[in-house]
Protein backbone atom coordinates (compact mmCIF):
# COMPACT_ATOMS: atom_id res chain seq x y z
CA UNK A 1 0.00 0.00 0.00
CA UNK A 2 0.93 3.63 -0.38
CA UNK A 3 1.04 4.93 3.20
CA UNK A 4 1.43 8.40 4.67
CA UNK A 5 3.25 8.14 8.00
CA UNK A 6 2.44 10.98 10.40
CA UNK A 7 5.74 11.81 12.10
CA UNK A 8 5.50 14.05 15.16
CA UNK A 9 9.23 14.06 15.85
CA UNK A 10 8.92 11.52 18.66
CA UNK A 11 10.14 7.97 19.02
CA UNK A 12 6.76 6.26 18.54
CA UNK A 13 5.89 7.78 15.17
CA UNK A 14 9.46 7.27 13.92
CA UNK A 15 9.43 3.54 14.72
CA UNK A 16 5.91 3.24 13.29
CA UNK A 17 7.16 4.71 10.00
CA UNK A 18 10.11 2.30 10.03
CA UNK A 19 7.89 -0.72 10.57
CA UNK A 20 5.52 0.36 7.81
CA UNK A 21 8.47 0.65 5.41
CA UNK A 22 9.83 -2.74 6.49
CA UNK A 23 6.40 -4.28 5.89
CA UNK A 24 6.78 -3.42 2.23
CA UNK A 25 4.60 -0.33 2.05
CA UNK A 26 5.48 2.69 -0.06
CA UNK A 27 5.92 5.14 2.84
CA UNK A 28 6.10 8.93 2.83
CA UNK A 29 6.63 10.83 6.07
CA UNK A 30 4.75 13.99 6.94
CA UNK A 31 5.08 16.31 9.92
CA UNK A 32 1.99 18.33 10.82
CA UNK A 33 2.73 21.97 11.62
CA UNK A 34 -0.12 22.68 14.03
CA UNK A 35 1.00 26.05 15.40
CA UNK A 36 1.18 29.30 13.48
CA UNK A 37 4.07 30.33 15.76
CA UNK A 38 5.82 27.12 16.87
CA UNK A 39 8.32 27.30 19.71
CA UNK A 40 11.91 26.90 18.65
CA UNK A 41 12.70 24.29 21.27
CA UNK A 42 10.67 21.72 23.15
CA UNK A 43 10.24 22.15 26.90
CA UNK A 44 11.24 18.64 28.04
CA UNK A 45 8.14 16.45 27.88
CA UNK A 46 5.77 19.35 27.24
CA UNK A 47 4.21 19.90 23.85
CA UNK A 48 5.05 18.21 20.58
CA UNK A 49 4.87 20.89 17.91
CA UNK A 50 8.16 22.78 18.13
CA UNK A 51 10.63 23.51 15.34
CA UNK A 52 12.91 21.00 17.07
CA UNK A 53 10.24 18.31 16.66
CA UNK A 54 9.94 19.05 12.95
CA UNK A 55 13.70 18.73 12.53
CA UNK A 56 13.78 15.48 14.50
CA UNK A 57 11.06 14.05 12.24
CA UNK A 58 13.07 15.03 9.15
CA UNK A 59 16.24 13.43 10.56
CA UNK A 60 14.38 10.18 11.19
CA UNK A 61 12.93 10.22 7.66
CA UNK A 62 16.46 10.68 6.29
CA UNK A 63 17.70 7.66 8.27
CA UNK A 64 14.76 5.61 6.98
CA UNK A 65 15.37 6.91 3.44
CA UNK A 66 11.74 7.90 2.87
CA UNK A 67 10.35 11.10 1.34
CA UNK A 68 9.38 13.72 3.90
CA UNK A 69 7.14 16.79 3.89
CA UNK A 70 5.77 19.31 6.34
CA UNK A 71 2.06 20.11 6.04
CA UNK A 72 0.74 23.36 7.46
CA UNK A 73 -2.41 22.40 9.37
CA UNK A 74 -2.33 25.31 11.80
CA UNK A 75 -5.55 26.99 10.64
CA UNK A 76 -7.52 23.74 10.62
CA UNK A 77 -6.11 22.79 14.03
CA UNK A 78 -7.08 26.18 15.46
CA UNK A 79 -10.62 25.96 14.08
CA UNK A 80 -11.31 22.31 14.90
CA UNK A 81 -9.36 21.73 18.12
CA UNK A 82 -8.15 24.89 19.90
CA UNK A 83 -11.22 27.11 19.54
CA UNK A 84 -13.66 24.31 20.53
CA UNK A 85 -11.39 23.54 23.50
CA UNK A 86 -11.72 27.15 24.71
CA UNK A 87 -15.48 27.21 24.04
CA UNK A 88 -16.02 24.01 26.01
CA UNK A 89 -14.23 25.39 29.07
CA UNK A 90 -16.25 28.62 28.81
CA UNK A 91 -19.38 26.46 28.87
CA UNK A 92 -18.28 24.66 32.04
CA UNK A 93 -17.22 21.44 30.34
CA UNK A 94 -13.86 19.60 30.25
CA UNK A 95 -12.83 18.54 26.74
CA UNK A 96 -10.07 16.16 25.71
CA UNK A 97 -8.24 17.85 22.81
CA UNK A 98 -6.32 14.67 21.88
CA UNK A 99 -9.57 12.94 20.95
CA UNK A 100 -10.65 15.87 18.81
CA UNK A 101 -7.25 16.06 17.12
CA UNK A 102 -7.50 12.40 16.14
CA UNK A 103 -11.09 12.83 14.97
CA UNK A 104 -10.80 16.18 13.17
CA UNK A 105 -7.16 16.42 12.11
CA UNK A 106 -5.21 13.16 11.82
CA UNK A 107 -8.07 10.97 10.60
CA UNK A 108 -10.18 13.59 8.89
CA UNK A 109 -8.22 16.48 7.40
CA UNK A 110 -4.98 14.53 6.95
CA UNK A 111 -6.68 11.34 5.79
CA UNK A 112 -8.82 13.26 3.31
CA UNK A 113 -5.77 15.00 1.84
CA UNK A 114 -3.80 11.75 1.81
CA UNK A 115 -6.53 9.94 -0.13
CA UNK A 116 -6.80 12.84 -2.57
CA UNK A 117 -3.06 12.48 -3.22
CA UNK A 118 -3.38 8.77 -3.89
CA UNK A 119 -2.42 7.33 -0.50
CA UNK A 120 -4.29 4.29 0.78
CA UNK A 121 -3.85 4.87 4.52
CA UNK A 122 -2.38 7.03 7.27
CA UNK A 123 -0.05 5.34 9.77
CA UNK A 124 0.63 6.72 13.25
CA UNK A 125 2.53 5.80 16.40
CA UNK A 126 -0.61 5.27 18.49
CA UNK A 127 -0.63 2.29 20.83
CA UNK A 128 -3.73 0.38 19.74
CA UNK A 129 -4.45 -2.71 17.68
CA UNK A 130 -6.57 -2.71 14.54
CA UNK A 131 -7.60 -5.75 12.54
CA UNK A 132 -10.40 -6.04 9.97
CA UNK A 133 -11.96 -2.85 11.26
CA UNK A 134 -11.93 -4.01 14.89
CA UNK A 135 -10.18 -1.58 17.23
CA UNK A 136 -8.61 -3.14 20.33
CA UNK A 137 -6.55 -2.06 23.29
CA UNK A 138 -2.78 -2.15 22.90
CA UNK A 139 -0.77 -5.07 24.21
CA UNK A 140 0.99 -2.68 26.61
CA UNK A 141 -1.76 -1.57 29.04
CA UNK A 142 0.35 1.30 30.36
CA UNK A 143 0.58 2.85 26.88
CA UNK A 144 -2.85 1.93 25.52
CA UNK A 145 -4.39 4.77 23.49
CA UNK A 146 -7.57 3.08 22.29
CA UNK A 147 -9.55 5.56 24.42
CA UNK A 148 -8.40 8.58 22.41
CA UNK A 149 -9.10 6.67 19.18
CA UNK A 150 -12.57 5.55 20.25
CA UNK A 151 -14.14 8.61 18.61
CA UNK A 152 -13.14 7.47 15.10
CA UNK A 153 -15.79 6.31 12.64
CA UNK A 154 -15.52 3.00 10.77
CA UNK A 155 -14.58 4.77 7.53
CA UNK A 156 -11.75 6.58 9.33
CA UNK A 157 -10.43 3.37 10.87
CA UNK A 158 -10.52 1.81 7.41
CA UNK A 159 -7.77 4.24 6.43
CA UNK A 160 -5.65 3.87 9.59
CA UNK A 161 -2.62 1.77 10.49
CA UNK A 162 -1.20 1.37 14.03
CA UNK A 163 1.97 -0.72 13.78
CA UNK A 164 2.98 -0.31 17.46
CA UNK A 165 -0.14 -1.83 19.01
CA UNK A 166 1.42 -5.18 19.80
CA UNK A 167 4.63 -3.88 21.37
CA UNK A 168 5.68 -2.60 24.80
CA UNK A 169 7.25 0.85 24.90
CA UNK A 170 10.61 -0.55 26.04
CA UNK A 171 10.78 -2.60 22.84
CA UNK A 172 9.98 0.45 20.72
CA UNK A 173 12.76 2.52 22.30
CA UNK A 174 15.25 -0.33 21.92
CA UNK A 175 14.29 -0.69 18.26
CA UNK A 176 14.73 3.05 17.69
CA UNK A 177 18.21 2.83 19.16
CA UNK A 178 19.14 -0.16 17.00
CA UNK A 179 17.95 1.71 13.91
CA UNK A 180 20.08 4.74 14.79
CA UNK A 181 17.11 7.09 15.21
CA UNK A 182 18.09 10.25 17.12
CA UNK A 183 14.80 10.23 19.03
CA UNK A 184 15.39 6.89 20.77
CA UNK A 185 15.73 8.51 24.21
CA UNK A 186 13.57 11.58 23.57
CA UNK A 187 10.99 12.11 26.38
CA UNK A 188 7.38 11.30 25.63
CA UNK A 189 5.04 14.25 25.21
CA UNK A 190 2.65 14.99 28.04
CA UNK A 191 0.21 17.81 28.73
CA UNK A 192 -1.67 19.58 25.93
CA UNK A 193 0.48 20.09 22.84
CA UNK A 194 -0.72 23.64 22.20
CA UNK A 195 -0.10 24.65 25.83
CA UNK A 196 3.59 23.69 26.17
CA UNK A 197 3.91 25.70 29.41
CA UNK A 198 1.37 23.39 31.06
CA UNK A 199 -0.51 26.46 32.34
CA UNK A 200 -4.03 25.71 31.10
CA UNK A 201 -5.57 28.29 33.41
CA UNK A 202 -3.29 31.02 32.06
CA UNK A 203 -3.97 29.95 28.46
CA UNK A 204 -7.72 30.19 29.00
CA UNK A 205 -7.46 33.50 30.88
CA UNK A 206 -5.99 35.08 27.73
CA UNK A 207 -8.99 33.93 25.68
CA UNK A 208 -12.03 34.01 27.99
CA UNK A 209 -13.27 37.15 29.72
CA UNK A 210 -13.58 37.05 33.50
CA UNK A 211 -17.08 36.21 34.74
CA UNK A 212 -16.87 36.36 38.56
CA UNK A 213 -19.20 34.22 40.62
CA UNK A 214 -19.69 32.34 43.85
CA UNK A 215 -18.32 29.07 45.18
CA UNK A 216 -21.09 27.26 47.01
CA UNK A 217 -20.90 24.35 49.46
CA UNK A 218 -23.33 21.39 49.71
CA UNK A 219 -25.57 23.30 52.12
CA UNK A 220 -25.83 26.33 49.85
CA UNK A 221 -23.39 28.43 51.86
CA UNK A 222 -21.18 30.76 49.85
CA UNK A 223 -17.64 29.72 50.76
CA UNK A 224 -15.66 31.78 48.25
CA UNK A 225 -15.59 33.63 44.97
CA UNK A 226 -13.95 33.00 41.61
CA UNK A 227 -13.05 34.75 38.35
CA UNK A 228 -14.86 32.37 36.03
CA UNK A 229 -16.02 28.76 35.81
CA UNK A 230 -13.42 28.17 33.07
CA UNK A 231 -10.77 28.13 35.82
CA UNK A 232 -12.09 24.81 37.13
CA UNK A 233 -12.94 21.24 36.23
CA UNK A 234 -14.98 18.64 38.06
CA UNK A 235 -12.82 16.73 40.54
CA UNK A 236 -10.32 19.56 41.00
CA UNK A 237 -8.93 19.94 44.52
CA UNK A 238 -6.01 22.35 44.31
CA UNK A 239 -6.14 25.99 43.34
CA UNK A 240 -9.70 26.63 44.52
CA UNK A 241 -8.67 29.76 46.40
CA UNK A 242 -11.22 29.34 49.15
CA UNK A 243 -8.76 30.20 51.90
CA UNK A 244 -10.33 28.23 54.74
CA UNK A 245 -11.04 24.53 55.32
CA UNK A 246 -14.47 22.94 55.47
CA UNK A 247 -16.04 22.83 58.96
CA UNK A 248 -15.13 19.13 59.26
CA UNK A 249 -11.56 19.79 58.13
CA UNK A 250 -11.82 17.66 55.01
CA UNK A 251 -10.58 18.97 51.67
CA UNK A 252 -13.03 20.43 49.18
CA UNK A 253 -13.36 19.39 45.54
CA UNK A 254 -15.17 20.88 42.57
CA UNK A 255 -18.46 19.00 42.27
CA UNK A 256 -20.10 20.91 39.44
CA UNK A 257 -19.95 24.00 37.24
CA UNK A 258 -22.94 26.18 36.37
CA UNK A 259 -21.82 28.79 33.81
CA UNK A 260 -25.23 30.49 33.49
CA UNK A 261 -25.42 31.33 37.20
CA UNK A 262 -21.59 31.53 37.38
CA UNK A 263 -21.62 29.07 40.27
CA UNK A 264 -18.91 26.59 41.20
CA UNK A 265 -20.25 23.88 43.52
CA UNK A 266 -17.72 22.40 45.94
CA UNK A 267 -17.85 19.67 48.56
CA UNK A 268 -16.29 16.47 49.94
CA UNK A 269 -14.71 13.77 47.78
CA UNK A 270 -17.56 11.27 48.17
CA UNK A 271 -19.92 13.74 46.48
CA UNK A 272 -17.90 13.21 43.28
CA UNK A 273 -19.16 9.63 42.93
CA UNK A 274 -21.56 9.15 40.02
CA UNK A 275 -23.55 6.09 39.03
CA UNK A 276 -25.18 7.25 35.79
CA UNK A 277 -24.15 9.20 32.70
CA UNK A 278 -26.08 10.79 29.89
CA UNK A 279 -24.00 11.03 26.71
CA UNK A 280 -24.66 12.46 23.26
CA UNK A 281 -23.34 12.19 19.69
CA UNK A 282 -22.53 8.48 19.83
CA UNK A 283 -20.26 6.83 17.28
CA UNK A 284 -20.64 3.06 17.00
CA UNK A 285 -18.06 0.64 15.59
CA UNK A 286 -20.39 -2.29 16.25
CA UNK A 287 -24.00 -2.77 17.30
CA UNK A 288 -24.76 -0.61 20.34
CA UNK A 289 -24.19 -2.77 23.42
CA UNK A 290 -26.51 -3.50 26.31
CA UNK A 291 -23.77 -4.62 28.68
CA UNK A 292 -20.24 -3.28 28.39
CA UNK A 293 -17.23 -1.80 30.16
CA UNK A 294 -16.92 1.97 29.96
CA UNK A 295 -13.86 4.18 30.26
CA UNK A 296 -14.20 7.91 30.99
CA UNK A 297 -10.56 9.03 31.06
CA UNK A 298 -7.48 8.32 28.95
CA UNK A 299 -6.00 6.36 31.87
CA UNK A 300 -8.30 4.75 34.42
CA UNK A 301 -11.95 5.51 35.07
CA UNK A 302 -13.21 2.00 34.21
CA UNK A 303 -16.50 0.40 35.24
CA UNK A 304 -18.92 -2.26 34.06
CA UNK A 305 -22.17 -0.72 32.87
CA UNK A 306 -25.48 -1.20 31.14
CA UNK A 307 -26.42 0.98 28.19
CA UNK A 308 -29.70 2.20 26.73
CA UNK A 309 -29.74 4.11 23.45
CA UNK A 310 -32.62 6.38 22.47
CA UNK A 311 -33.24 9.45 20.34
CA UNK A 312 -31.73 11.71 23.02
CA UNK A 313 -28.42 9.87 23.19
CA UNK A 314 -27.03 7.17 25.45
CA UNK A 315 -28.02 6.45 29.05
CA UNK A 316 -25.27 4.66 30.95
CA UNK A 317 -25.87 3.01 34.33
CA UNK A 318 -22.68 2.07 36.14
CA UNK A 319 -22.36 -1.12 38.17
CA UNK A 320 -20.09 0.74 40.60
CA UNK A 321 -19.51 4.47 41.12
CA UNK A 322 -16.87 6.40 39.23
CA UNK A 323 -15.39 9.52 40.77
CA UNK A 324 -14.85 12.92 39.21
CA UNK A 325 -16.51 12.39 35.83
CA UNK A 326 -16.78 15.71 33.99
CA UNK A 327 -19.22 16.71 31.26
CA UNK A 328 -17.34 17.21 28.01
CA UNK A 329 -15.22 14.10 28.46
CA UNK A 330 -15.71 11.10 26.22
CA UNK A 331 -17.12 7.80 27.39
CA UNK A 332 -15.71 4.90 25.38
CA UNK A 333 -17.49 1.56 25.34
CA UNK A 334 -15.62 -1.76 25.38
CA UNK A 335 -16.88 -5.31 24.92
CA UNK A 336 -17.04 -6.88 28.40
CA UNK A 337 -15.88 -10.38 27.43
CA UNK A 338 -13.64 -11.99 26.45
CA UNK A 339 -10.71 -9.79 27.35
CA UNK A 340 -12.59 -6.52 27.43
CA UNK A 341 -10.29 -4.98 24.83
CA UNK A 342 -12.58 -4.43 21.82
CA UNK A 343 -13.81 -0.86 21.31
CA UNK A 344 -17.53 -0.74 20.54
CA UNK A 345 -17.97 3.01 20.24
CA UNK A 346 -17.96 6.31 22.07
CA UNK A 347 -20.08 9.30 23.03
CA UNK A 348 -19.63 12.68 24.70
CA UNK A 349 -20.70 12.98 28.36
CA UNK A 350 -23.39 15.64 28.72
CA UNK A 351 -24.37 15.15 32.37
CA UNK A 352 -23.89 12.83 35.35
CA UNK A 353 -26.00 11.80 38.31
CA UNK A 354 -25.90 9.71 41.48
Amino acid sequence: MKVLAAMSGGVDSAVAAARLRDAGHDVTGVHLALSAKPATMREGARGCCSVEDSRDARRCADVLDIPFYVWDMAARFRDDVVEPFVAEYAAGRTPNPCLRCNEKIKFSAVLERARALGFDAVGTGHYARLSDGVLRRAADPDKDQSYVLGVLRPDQLAGALFPLGGSPKTEVRAEASERGLVVAEKPDSHDICFIPSGDTRGFLAERIDEAPGEMVGPDGEVVGHHRGVHDFTVGQRHGLGIGRPAPDGRPRYVLGLEPVSRTVRVGPAEELDVTALHATDPVWLAEAPTDCVVQVRAHGGLAAATVRVDDDGVEVTLDEPLRGVAPGQAVVFYRPEPGGDVVLGSATIASTSR
